[in-house]
């Protein structure tokens, strides 16, 4: 049987006389998992260690689960449907092994061959409160990491910590050199020299999402945050939840359900980090049978650009005039929404049902239903969270397709929990949503396919108000390896002003990105983004027609994504198709290179290109580029200018 073939467990090893471990293999047999019953793993890859893990919960009658048994055995090997995602189908093959720890507690361990997983499941029918999860990680060697601290870490008050955007640039540290004080949101990347790692998370919806600390020497740990026992509401415009107390546990569980997957991509080379579909497969399975109103596309966006629109009879801001014009401009375009952000709707009035005098929202909603054009609306999580049922059923029987909601900062179980709810209230009224200001989606986009989009990345909207010395490019080729690993991320592309190192300036409402144009157009290839963003102003898209129509034609979902190339840090180039054409775009940090392009994969003779690439003078000028269309050959050279790219649309002859 084949199940039989990958499967090696049942190893008994002796020690201190009566343990016993249990080995699982991965289906290509490179990755190997010893688990001793005292629930401490080991994870090698090609015969050479990684590290040590353990794992326990400590449960609020005092008992400490610990102690594991009786091992169950399975092999799966089947294709997921993936709707909105980077690919239609996803393979979901792996080694998998239950072991018994106590009457109601299980946990299950995968190997699969980019990594291995567990998680705790509880089989009872009694409530329960879990006052920890143990999770710790030994490394065999003083590795390297990418680590993401939390933001805003400066009276050294641990508590506030919780309260976090999850959007931090990496810091490069040693193992030993992490701090034991200051949290680190997931996913955290280890260069374990022979291979690459990430440590990472799926399925958190109502358990409270991990953290990181430096415990001693090479091994980091994690902690929690216990459950909200009160809350105020406080923090940007008072449309926030503040804890004011927590309770002495971190999770109250109310039935049997499973506890979130602990992750551990494993890869011998980068770009396998950047082409894992674990975070999506480790997800529970849709709860939307019917997906067909679902509609991903692209947004044009008012706030970065600040309603910037010049040449025309009327001023610009929060009026009808000025999102008629966004819309006029979506709808000649193709581009499918058109979002209202912050001022659509009457600040720090507690609620989502005020609109400002310059709107007649219904009016707007017409004319853009006329127009092919569906109208997207931001909110506060405070006033969104406490009417969400009449919030999603007036505006939705007003024709609003859906909302991007903000400010959530937190991952504790009662936040977990409401993302989760407000996916299914959204659904029940056909809305799509887009979270920002919160954790990386964690699976939430295959169980809720309604959740098109999540934040959680320090995205091109920081370029408003940072500094050059922000190394935005480094940065932008770091997060398709790390940070998307966890689900597709609103990074808010497509600037049409452009900088070189030495001219970026903030301009806060002229704003502007660094890096080349070609580096701008390139990011919708790269990144994962069912609702895509067109971050500029339509005045500059209308005066940069040509890059306009790429930024148009190109999907925003995927038959198929293969990561071609690419290094942590220095670059990445990315192929996906969509029927019978390809997109590739490729970038590089601030450091101009060489790139060469395999297009073997594709019958070379059938295809042509369209290319956008750095122009000669990119170096000098970011905007500077050129549209070359030719004949596909099996290998093409393309330099990149300093923080470049290049974008090409593959199509048949």
């Amino acid at each position: 049987m084949k199940k039989a073939c990958f499967l090696l467990a049942l190893l008994t090893v002796c020690l201190s006389g009566f343990s016993r471990e249990y080995v699982l293999l991965s289906p290509d047999g490179a990755l190997r998992v010893v688990i001793s019953d005292e629930l401490e793993y080991t994870v090698s890859y090609g015969g050479k260690k990684i590290y040590t893990g353990v794992t326990a919960l400590t449960l609020d009658n005092g008992k400490t689960l610990a102690k594991a048994r009786s091992p169950k055995l399975k092999s799966v090997d089947t294709l997921v449907s993936s709707p909105f995602y980077r690919n239609t189908s996803v393979a979901d093959k792996y080694n998998g092994m239950t072991l018994y720890v106590d009457k109601d507690w299980t946990v299950e361990f995968r190997a699969y061959d980019d990594g291995i997983a567990y998680h705790w499941v509880y089989g009872g029918r009694k409530s329960v409160n879990i006052v920890d999860e143990t999770v710790r990680y030994t490394f065999a060697e003083d590795f390297d990491t990418f680590t993401p601290y939390v933001r805003d870490y400066w009276d050294g008050d641990f508590e506030k910590q919780f309260h976090n955007s999850f959007e931090s640039i990496y810091q490069e540290l040693p193992i030993s050199h992490l701090s034991d004080t200051h949290l680190a949101f997931l996913p955290v990347a280890v260069d374990a020299r022979d291979v690459k790692m990430l440590i990472t998370e799926s399925d958190i919806a109502g358990y409270p999402g991990l953290y990181l600390l430096h415990d001693k020497g090479t091994t980091i740990k994690g902690v929690h945050p216990r459950c909200p026992k009160s809350e105020h509401a406080g923090g940007y415009l008072g449309m926030q939840s503040v804890v004011s107390e927590r309770e002495d546990y971190i999770a109250a569980i109310t039935g049997a359900r499973g506890l979130p997957w602990r992750m551990a991509i494993i890869s011998p080379d980068d770009k396998g980090l950047a082409a894992s579909q674990l975070t999506y497969l480790l997800a529970s399975p849709s709860r939307i049978v019917d997906i067909s109103w679902i509609k991903p596309g692209k947004a044009a966006w008012d706030w970065w650009n600040s309603w910037d629109l010049t040449g025309v009879d009327f001023e610009a801001g929060v009026n009808q005039n000025t999102y008629k014009y966004y819309i006029d401009f979506a709808a000649k375009n193709g581009i499918e929404y058109v979002i209202l952000d912050d001022g659509w709707s009457v600040p720090n009035c507690g609620d989502l049902f005020s609109v400002v005098p310059e709107l007649d929202l219904p009016e707007l909603i017409r004319y853009a239903e006329g127009k092919g054009v569906g109208i997207i609306l931001w909110a506060m999580y405070l006033p969104f969270e406490k009417d969400l049922e009449k919030v999603c059923r007036h505006y939705s029987r007003m024709g609003v397709k859906g909302f991007k909601v903000d400010f959530f900062d937190r991952n504790d179980q009662k936040m977990t929990a409401f993302l989760d709810h407000a996916a299914e209230v959204a659904a029940r009224y056909h809305l799509i949503l887009d979270y920002h200001g919160t954790y990386m989606p964690a699976g939430i986009n295959r169980k809720w396919p309604n959740v098109l989009n999540t934040e959680g990345v320090s995205g091109q909207e920081v370029m408003r108000a940072v500094t050059r010395e922000r190394d935005q490019m480094r940065y932008d080729v770091l997060i398709p390896f790390i940070r998307q690993a966890g689900g597709p991320m609103d990074y808010t592309q497509g600037a049409m002003r452009n900088s070189t190192y030495q001219d970026f300036v903030p301009v806060e409402r002229h704003a502007g990105s660094q890096g080349t144009r070609c580096h701008q157009l390139a990011l919708y290839a790269i990144f994962d983004s069912p609702l895509n963003m067109l971050c500029d102003t339509p005045i500059n898209y209308e005066r940069e027609q040509e890059c306009t129509d790429y930024i148009a034609a190109i999907p925003t979902v995927w038959d198929e994504t293969v990561v071609l190339d690419g290094e942590l840090g220095e670059y990445i180039v990315t192929a996906r198709r969509k029927g019978d054409d390809w997109f590739i775009g490729g970038i590089t940090n601030w450091t101009p290179r060489d790139i060469t392009i395999d297009l073997s994969f594709l019958h070379v003779e059938d295809y042509v290109g369209d290319w956008y690439i750095d122009g000669c003078n990119a170096h000098r000028n970011a905007t500077d580029y050129k549209r070359v269309k030719e004949d596909i050959t099996a290998k093409k050279t393309i330099h990149l200018a300093p923080g470049g790219g290049f974008a090409v649309r593959i199509t048949k002859k």
